[in-house]
């Protein structure tokens, strides 16, 4: 129900940091995948532990003037 809460303003069914969680161990699949190794990931800091190939895998590049430092 994300369209309807946006427009209404109201509390999503399941809330976002739930769904964050939920997905997170999806892409870290994917990237465990595509390096083809075991990786270590400390959830407080949203980050792999000694490994910057797979921490440069969480993010894309940005376009135009956007930067994650707007966030």
């Amino acid at each position: 129900n994300f369209i309807d809460c946006v427009l209404s303003r109201k509390e999503p069914v399941a809330p976002v940091e739930i769904a964050h969680r939920s997905i997170t161990v999806g892409h870290l699949g994917n990237i465990a995948m595509k390096l083809n190794q075991d990786l270590e990931w400390d959830p407080k800091k949203e980050r792999f532990l000694g490994d910057d190939s797979a921490n440069m895998m969480l993010t894309r590049p940005f376009r135009g003037e956007w930067d994650f430092t707007d966030f």
